[in-house]
């Protein structure tokens, strides 16, 4: 059996968990989120405590079990905590502000580069070098974090770039020249 599968999620204090056939909603502090799963998958709350059971043992199943569990997880972790990604701009001149509903990113092309925010996320700059992206939905966070990095990624030669702040990035050494 799938080891996240079976695993046992503790439903924290101030969350409440609704479910109603293959369709689970999770209000909390924070917000509320909802996930509609397989039917494949059985998802029993009793006790302060969700399960997650597969109906057969076909790979595709497995594969749900595991998926539904986690993702329920990250549900009841989003709306008790949250999620947050910090990025780091590295390299002369390059900077982020943000203007009105978008951010404006200057990162060594000829033109700034303007990313409309989504509305589920709180963006925050502050510093021109660094963002931080703050949400309830950790898919959301990590999508729009990888979005603003693949703008300019780093460069293993230089070290500029668009970085996530815990990111180690491998440099490389460059040509010599001839002697």
């Amino acid at each position: 059996m799938s080891r996240i599968g079976k695993r046992v999620l503790a439903i924290p204090a101030d969350v409440e968990v609704e479910l109603t056939n293959n369709h689970i909603v999770v209000k909390g502090k924070l917000g509320q989120l909802e996930y509609t799963f397989s039917p494949l998958i059985k998802v029993v709350v009793e006790n302060n405590e969700i399960k997650t059971l597969r109906s057969n043992e076909e790979k595709t199943t497995k594969m749900l079990h595991g998926t539904t569990n986690a993702n329920i997880k990250n549900m009841l972790i989003g709306v008790s905590q949250g999620y947050k990604k910090e990025i780091e701009i590295k390299g002369v001149g390059y900077k982020a502000t943000l203007k009105g509903n978008e951010i404006e990113i200057i990162a060594g092309y000829s033109h700034p580069v303007n990313v409309t925010l989504p509305s589920n996320l709180k963006i925050e700059v502050p510093k021109p070098t660094n963002i931080v992206i703050s949400g309830i939905d950790k898919q959301a966070v990590g999508e729009f974090a990888a979005n603003i990095r693949d703008i300019r990624r780093p460069s293993p030669y230089s070290g500029k770039g668009i970085m996530y702040k815990d990111e180690v990035v491998r440099r490389k050494e460059g040509k010599t020249a001839a002697k």
